[in-house]
């Protein structure tokens, strides 16, 4: 079957090529035999993909499409859409990780051979992973191992066109599924297993698509390939999703513990089960015959889901698309813990129709008090001394409107800490989260007390997110010693354990920084004065580093000019834009970084995509923004990826000088001629940027000049933060009594 299904829009073309989509613009114009649009808008054309290929090899501008590309824009360009074609792409990675030779013998012949086998072969895949005949999760078989064909329970494979029925779970001695308790009045809900087994006819359209997966997996491991797939759809799609950073996923995993059953009830793109879930085949004791539950109101991402979390692990899985509150899918299972990063202030979780819900245990929510709806369900689904770990918005530790359920909370002992996160850790970024964590109480404690700490001291500059490593022992260390014998003695400014009964007041405010004790006075005195001698050091050097008086009394030069593109044409430099992806521990250098003049901050979507290392010498250009910045890439910052909306400029040191060429790029007129002007951003043409026609020892005495130029902009600076730390410091000192006024 040929791939005329698939379709590229005018900006996937220039990714094939390598090309800007103005040079895909010219191509339209210029040539009358390009392809014709087959879809989409006037203004935003979508053209068939065999099509471009051929077009574009026939013209030499392609030599040959690479492999992830391909893949890539089979998937986006779907006819039944991006998610259901990474869906049909997840079960057949699932199938190629599980039993390899099975898939072997399904993928011989034609698409239309395959499209018929595959839904049979699947079901011996799907069915065993997710649920069991027995109601018991059947672990895969080794890869090692070659598989049989066939299983005991199957029956032979054969090309079938019939539909088949979603795959449903049958009783469950951990979690039978029933009717949710609700008013008497209320009809139950629905909620559907999250995936089902594609028929031959929705398989027939992705056969391309598979056959290009499989293949990519054979170079990059099934489990890569579908991280790969789904990190670049999160990527295309930010605004659609809200992700739970790795790190701190991590964090709240290690605050539950171990666990044989987890479950997350709203589990996004399930980085919450996966931090939860051992990754390789010597689990701890606590977690073998491990089982992940997860619920999702979005049934694309129940999906994805499941099946990144079965091969991500050897776990036994249960999804389920439904509104968790609406039509708990488990509405019997007791956790051993569960995490959570529920959706925030929401109005519609069914205030209504729930009145007479069995869950709320602690008090009715509001209407405004959904986050305490998601606390009530998490601790009705944990076991006795179950712990639950939740992200939750600051307001919801101080709102009126939910001080009585707060109130009972503590004094039943089931809310246990709360932690106030930095500035930066979870989306949205602007505002310090925090972590509760809760435990289902076995018995009333005697006399409860309840840790409450704040780690928004490690947030980190820019937008890199705060210092993980930091926040990650600082919480673990208070948490586990507050656990261990029920109290912890005050960490001035960080962490402190308080009797319940001094929390219950008329507005219960758990909010932790209102109840820490401040800094001990003397390592705030100690460490103003490091601050002032370190601003008078970086005064003095600004002072020694201020640049000569210019001399304008000779008239400008008129060099013979060159551009950007050119050099790169004629290989005086190499010419890099920044990735969509690559290694999870490779630090990124971000556009925010290089504009702020500081250390690599970011991180990439996790995938095997090759990523943009700089080098010393390297010299990075923002191009969004409209402003005139270029950044040479010392010792300290080598090594880190380039990040997105960042174009690298790698000189040959035998004619070009990297400061030399830094400098010119940064003027103002310069970059006004480069840029091109939208609605609403100003993006910067590097290949259009100009610089002198200059011998390399007159190009050394301008990068000498240059490079004194950047150090003494680095010192304003530094010397700018240093100033705004010592002004915040005596404010703060003189208000809380540390600092005395003077005469």
């Amino acid at each position: 079957m040929q791939d005329n299904a698939t379709e590229v829009t005018a900006a996937g073309i220039a990714r094939l090529a390598g090309v800007g989509r103005a040079a895909v613009s010219n191509w339209r114009r210029r040539h009358a035999d390009f392809p014709k649009p087959v879809g989409g808008t006037e203004t935003s054309p979508s053209f068939a993909l065999a099509e471009v290929e051929g077009w574009l090899r026939e013209h030499s501008k392609l030599a040959e499409v690479p492999l992830r590309e391909r893949v890539w824009q089979q998937l986006v360009g779907h006819p039944e859409g991006p998610v259901a074609a990474l869906t049909h792409a997840g079960c057949v990675l699932l199938l190629i990780h599980d039993r390899p030779t099975l898939w072997l013998e399904v993928s011989a012949g034609s698409d239309e051979r395959l499209a018929a086998m595959l839904p049979e072969a699947l079901d011996q895949v799907l069915t065993p992973r997710f649920v069991h005949p027995d109601g018991r999760v059947k672990a895969p078989e080794s890869v090692n191992t070659p598989p049989t064909v066939h299983t005991p329970t199957a029956a032979p494979l054969t090309p079938t066109t019939a539909p088949r029925t979603p795959t449903t779970a049958p009783p469950n001695p951990t979690a039978t599924p029933h009717t949710p308790t609700t008013g008497p009045l209320t009809p139950p809900a629905a909620h559907t297993p999250a995936l089902s087994i594609p028929t031959a006819s929705a398989v027939l359209p992705s056969a391309p698509l598979l056959r290009g997966t499989a293949e990519l997996a054979a170079e990059l491991g099934a489990r890569q390939t579908f991280e790969f797939l789904l990190g670049r759809h999160l990527d295309a799609n930010p605004r659609q999703y809200t992700l739970t950073p790795a790190d701190l996923a991590g964090l709240m995993a290690d605050l539950a513990g171990p666990a044989r059953t987890v479950l997350d009830p709203a589990c996004g793109t399930g980085a919450l089960l996966r931090a939860a879930a051992p990754d390789g085949p010597a689990p701890r004791p606590e977690q073998a015959d491990q089982r992940l539950y997860a619920q999702d109101g979005a049934p694309d991402l129940a999906a994805l889901t499941g099946l990144r979390l079965a091969l991500h692990t050897r776990a036994g899985v249960r999804a389920a698309a439904g509104d968790t509150l609406r039509a708990d899918a488990f509405p019997e299972l007791r956790a051993d813990a569960v995490l959570c990063h529920p959706p925030f202030n929401e109005r519609n979780w069914g205030h209504d129709e729930l009145a007479y819900d069995a869950r709320w245990e602690y008090g009715f929510p509001a209407r405004t008090e959904s986050e305490l709806a998601w606390v009530q369900h998490a601790l009705a689904r944990l076991r006795d001394g179950g712990t639950a770990v939740l992200l939750m918005p600051p307001a919801a530790a101080s709102r009126r409107s939910g001080r009585r359920i707060r109130a009972d909370l503590l004094r039943r002992g089931a809310l246990r800490a709360v932690v106030a996160l930095p500035v930066g850790a979870a989306p949205p970024y602007n505002i310090p989260l925090h972590l509760w964590v809760l435990r289902r109480p076995e018995k009333a404690p005697a006399q409860p007390e309840v840790l409450l700490a704040d780690v928004g001291q490690f947030a980190g500059e820019g937008r890199g997110g705060p210092d993980w490593r930091a926040v990650r022992d600082a919480v673990l260390d208070a948490w586990r010693g507050f656990d261990r014998v029920g109290r912890l003695d005050d960490r001035p400014g960080l962490a402190r354990s308080l009797p319940v009964i001094e929390l219950l007041d008329d507005d219960v405010d758990l909010a932790p920084a209102r109840h820490l004790p401040p800094p001990a006075p003397a390592d705030g005195a100690g460490r103003l004065t490091d601050v002032r001698e370190r601003l008078d050091r970086t005064l003095r050097l600004t002072a020694d580093l201020t640049p000569e008086a210019a001399d304008t009394t000779h008239p400008a030069p008129r060099w013979p000019l060159t551009t950007v593109g050119e050099l790169a044409r004629g290989g005086a430099l190499v010419l890099r834009t920044g990735g969509n992806g690559g290694h999870a521990r490779v630090p990124v250098l971000t556009d925010h970084d290089v504009l702020a003049g500081t250390g690599p901050s970011g991180t990439l979507p996790e995938s095997e995509e090759e990523a943009v290392l700089t080098e010393p010498g390297d010299v990075v250009v923002p191009v969004l923004g409209g402003g005139s910045v270029a950044r040479v890439i010392d010792d300290a910052t080598a090594g880190a990826a380039l990040g997105r909306s960042l174009v690298l400029l790698r000189p040959d040191p035998t004619a070009l000088d990297p400061w030399f060429l830094a400098g010119f790029l940064r003027g103002t007129a310069n970059n006004r001629q480069a840029s091109s002007y939208a609605s609403t951003a100003t993006r910067l043409d590097v290949r259009r940027l100009q610089l002198p026609r200059l011998p390399l020892d007159a190009q050394h005495r301008y990068g000498a000049r240059f490079r004194a130029l950047d150090e003494f902009e680095r010192a304003l600076r530094l010397a700018g933060r240093l100033g705004e730390q010592l002004v915040r410091g005596m404010y703060d000192g003189l208000t809380d009594g540390t600092v005395a006024p003077g005469r």
